[in-house]
């Protein structure tokens, strides 16, 4: 294998619109080149169509705050694993596979790869109030198992990585990805962290794509939460968490186009970087 670059951490949006063979191949091609990188995928999408199939539609509850986030029951949780750590992880795996890339495919569960807490409870608004939910199997990724990464890592393999986490009870707990990956990042010391999404970058006026940001002082993310919608909130708290960390730079990019890795390592998207 060609000489080492620092250490790259992709995380691949869920929406179905990316360009999954793209980014397979564009990973692949510098996986070959001697990178050291760690993908983390998502899968919100299809896991809603398969959870309609299954009669256990999904629900989204909205925190006080204004964060979106998926309601998981216990059967969610179950319906969560199937097609995160199934369907999705093992495609991905074999997608690689094919392009000659010693991939394997692991949760936040094995290995205690990521771990977190289980919020005892969540907070959400629901019509107009707020309410208490218990029965929820959600937490935050606080530990990283950096000796498992790195074993994989100097063995040659490439980890690709899917939630659910694991509670420090042992439950499974479905997580953010963007937020994981952040701290996998952290945690690995990694000088990019790149998340591939179905726009450009982050949008001052979404969806107009001409309104892209291109550049955020690293000082300064935070109070770019106002502009994200939706899920690009949990973006961009990620983006902050990794930033403040040392994390080098955190990249959003297109994950619709060719080469959208070297694309965005070139500095297409939204770059925020530490040192500018």
């Amino acid at each position: 294998m060609a000489e080492k670059h620092g250490t790259l951490v992709i995380k691949i949006g869920g929406g179905r619109d990316l360009n999954h063979d793209a980014i397979a191949r564009d990973i692949a091609d510098l996986w070959h080149e001697g990178y050291r990188m760690v993908v983390v995928h998502g899968g919100a999408e299809t896991t809603n169509i398969i959870a309609e199939q299954l009669g256990h539609p999904p629900q989204f509850i909205t925190s006080p705050s204004g964060h979106v986030s998926r309601r998981t029951d216990r059967k969610t949780l179950e319906i969560f694993e199937m097609v995160y750590c199934g369907l999705l992880n093992k495609s991905w795996v074999e997608r690689f596979q094919a392009l000659g890339v010693n991939a394997v495919g692991l949760s936040g569960v094995d290995g205690r790869l990521w771990e977190g807490k289980r919020k005892k409870t969540v907070r959400a608004i629901i019509d107009g109030r707020k309410v208490l939910i218990r029965d929820d199997y959600t937490g935050t990724v606080e530990k990283v198992n950096v000796p498992l990464l790195t074993a994989l890592l100097d063995l040659g393999y490439l980890p690709v990585l899917t939630p659910p986490a694991i509670s420090y009870e042992s439950e499974a707990i479905n997580v953010d990805g963007d937020r994981a990956a952040a701290q996998t990042a952290i945690a690995l010391a990694a000088d990019t962290l790149l998340i591939l999404t179905s726009v450009p970058g982050l949008l001052r006026d979404f969806p107009d794509e001409s309104t892209l940001i291109r550049r955020i002082p690293a000082a300064q993310v935070e109070e770019y939460l106002p502009v994200a919608q939706g899920r690009m909130k949990k973006k961009v708290l990620g983006a902050a968490e990794a930033v403040q960390a040392g994390v080098g730079r955190v990249i959003f990019a297109d994950g619709r186009v060719e080469q959208p890795v070297r694309r965005a390592l070139a500095g297409e998207g939204t770059v925020i970087e530490r040192r500018g």
